[in-house]
C-alpha cells in the first residue's frame, strides 16, 4: 500500500496507528513511549519517500531516540503540543526539564472532542484557552500565599508566580504532588512523575518559597499578613456507614497506597471510580516482574495486548498471553450500570480490559450488609433496587474505594477570624478527583488576583 501511494505521488507517509475501535490500545498512558515505532522501522526503506512516526512520543528525547535508531525520518506530536505550546522551543534550547509533558490521559482533549467540546489539556488549561485565559504581568505585585501543594496548589502557586507575585507554598508533607504521588504509583500511570517533576522544576526557575513538612494554622497565616491566600488543602478519604466497618481486615486506599500496608490475596474493593480501578490495577500487578514506577517494555506490553512483535499476522496481532495476578480481586460498585461507567470515554474502556485480563471479578449493584470474620456480605440488587442473590465474598482484605469529601477546615478558620480567603481544588469539591478541573480552578484563581 505503501509503494502504491508513493507512485500516485505522494511526498511523506506518517504511519499513525489504530484508532479508538482497535481491540489494542493505541495512545492511553499505559501504551509505552514509542510502542509502535517498531511497525514504522518495519516499513521504513521499503519506499523513496519521507517516513514519519508516531503514537506515544511526549519527549525530546525519545524522539531523538527512534531517530537515531533508523526507524524514522520524522517524528510526529500531537498531543505533546497541547501540554506544552513552547515544546519545540525548550527541547531546541536543551531545557527539556522545562517542559510540561503530556501525561496522554486524554481527559481534556480527545474525551472533549468526542462529547463536541472544545479540546484542551490536563496540564495546561491555557491549552486553546490561549485568548480567553490570560495571564498578564501583574500590576501590583503582591505576597500570595498558597496552602497544599497538589495539582490545583501548584498551579495556583507557579500561575502566581509567573505574573511575578510572590509566592509561599506551604505542604503538610514532605513533598509536592499531593494524590498524584498516588496516581504515579499505578502501573501504566508513571507519566504522573513527569507533572511533578514539571512543577518542582517551575518551583525553582519563579523562586517560590515552598516550605514542605509545614502543616500551619489559621492564626498564623493571619499573623503573617499576606495579601492573597488560596486554600488547596485536598481531599480525605470518605467512609462510608457499613456495618463491621472497623474489622482489622479493612483497609483505606491510603493505607495501601501511602502507608505500603500488607494486603492479602483475596480482596474486595469497594467503589469502582477511578480510585478502585487504580487500587485494583495496583494490586493485580506483580512488581517483581515490573518494577515500580518503570514503565513496561514495549515487548512485555505487546505480549499482554496480543500485538505481534513482527507484526505479521492480520493486524498484526498474535495471541494474547495470560496475564497472571497474584491476587484475586472483587471490584463492586453501589450503581447497576456499567462497572467503572463514569471513567474517560477513550480510556475507560482499557482499564475494565486489563483488569478483566487478570480476572478481576466485577460486581454492580451491590448492597454492602456487613464486614466479619467471614469476609464481605453482599446482597446484589437489580435496577429497581430489588434483592437478587445474596453472598459473602471470602476476602482477607476490604479496601474502600467510596469517594472523598473537602479537606477544608483551614478554610472555615479563615473566614470564622475575617480573613478571605480563595478555595480550589479538592477543598472545593470533592466529586471523583478531578485533577482537570483543580488545575484550570488553580490557574484561573491565580489569574486573577
Amino acid at each position: 500500500m505503501g509503494k502504491a501511494i508513493e507512485q500516485a505521488g505522494a511526498t511523506i507517509i506518517n504511519t499513525g496507528i489504530g484508532w479508538h475501535e482497535a481491540r489494542v490500545p493505541t495512545i492511553v498512558t499505559s501504551v509505552p513511549r514509542g510502542g509502535f515505532a517498531d511497525v514504522t522501522a518495519k516499513f521504513y526503506g521499503e519506499v523513496g519517500i519521507p517516513i514519519c512516526t508516531t503514537n506515544r512520543i511526549n519527549t525530546p528525547e525519545k524522539g531523538e531516540e527512534i531517530l537515531a535508531a533508523g526507524k524514522a525520518d520524522m517524528v510526529s506530536m500531537a498531543r505533546p503540543l497541547l501540554a506544552d505550546s513552547e515544546f519545540v522551543r525548550k527541547a531546541e534550547q536543551g531545557r527539556s526539564d522545562e517542559i510540561n509533558t503530556c501525561i496522554a490521559c486524554n481527559q481534556a482533549c480527545l474525551d472533549h472532542a468526542f462529547q463536541a467540546k472544545r479540546a484542551s489539556c490536563l496540564v495546561n488549561p491555557r491549552a486553546c484557552h490561549e485568548t480567553e485565559l490570560v495571564l498578564t504581568v501583574a500590576p501590583v505585585v503582591r505576597r500570595v500565599a498558597v496552602v497544599g501543594a497538589g495539582p490545583a496548589g501548584l498551579a495556583a502557586a507557579t500561575t502566581a508566580a509567573k505574573r511575578g507575585h510572590k509566592v509561599t507554598l506551604f505542604e503538610a508533607d514532605d513533598k509536592i504532588g499531593g494524590q498524584f504521588n498516588y496516581a504515579k504509583r499505578i502501573p501504566g500511570k508513571e507519566e504522573f512523575y513527569e507533572t511533578l517533576r514539571y512543577f518542582q522544576r517551575q518551583i525553582e526557575l519563579l523562586d517560590i518559597e515552598l516550605k514542605l513538612n509545614t502543616p500551619i494554622e489559621a492564626a498564623e497565616l493571619a499573623d503573617q499578613g499576606f495579601d492573597d491566600v488560596i486554600i488547596a488543602t485536598g481531599v480525605k478519604p470518605r467512609t462510608p456507614k457499613i456495618e463491621g466497618i472497623d474489622h482489622p481486615k479493612v483497609l483505606g486506599y491510603l493505607d495501601v497506597l501511602r502507608h505500603n500496608k500488607p494486603v492479602g490475596k483475596t480482596v474486595a474493593v469497594i467503589g469502582a471510580g477511578g480510585i478502585g480501578f487504580d487500587v485494583s490495577e495496583f494490586l493485580t500487578h506483580d512488581f517483581s516482574q515490573h518494577p515500580e514506577g518503570e514503565q513496561v517494555s514495549v515487548a512485555a506490553w505487546q505480549a499482554e495486548w496480543g500485538v505481534s512483535p513482527t507484526f505479521d499476522g492480520p493486524g498484526g496481532l498474535a495471541e494474547r498471553e495470560p496475564t497472571p495476578s497474584p491476587r484475586k480481586i472483587y471490584l463492586m460498585q453501589r450503581k447497576t450500570g456499567k462497572v467503572g461507567g463514569g471513567l474517560g470515554k477513550t480510556s475507560g474502556w482499557v482499564h475494565r480490559n486489563s483488569l478483566k485480563h487478570r480476572e478481576v471479578e466485577m460486581l454492580k449493584g451491590c448492597s454492602y450488609d456487613r464486614i466479619d470474620d467471614e469476609g464481605l456480605h453482599i446482597t446484589l440488587t437489580d435496577k429497581n433496587g430489588k434483592a437478587q442473590e445474596s453472598r459473602v465474598l471470602p476476602v482477607d482484605n476490604v479496601i474502600i474505594c467510596a469517594g472523598q469529601e473537602p479537606f477544608r477546615q483551614l478554610f472555615d478558620q479563615l473566614a470564622e477570624s475575617g480573613v478571605k480567603a480563595h478555595l480550589i481544588g479538592g477543598a472545593d469539591i470533592a466529586e471523583e478527583l478531578d485533577a482537570k478541573r483543580a488545575i484550570r480552578q488553580g490557574t484561573e484563581v491565580a489569574a486573577r488576583i
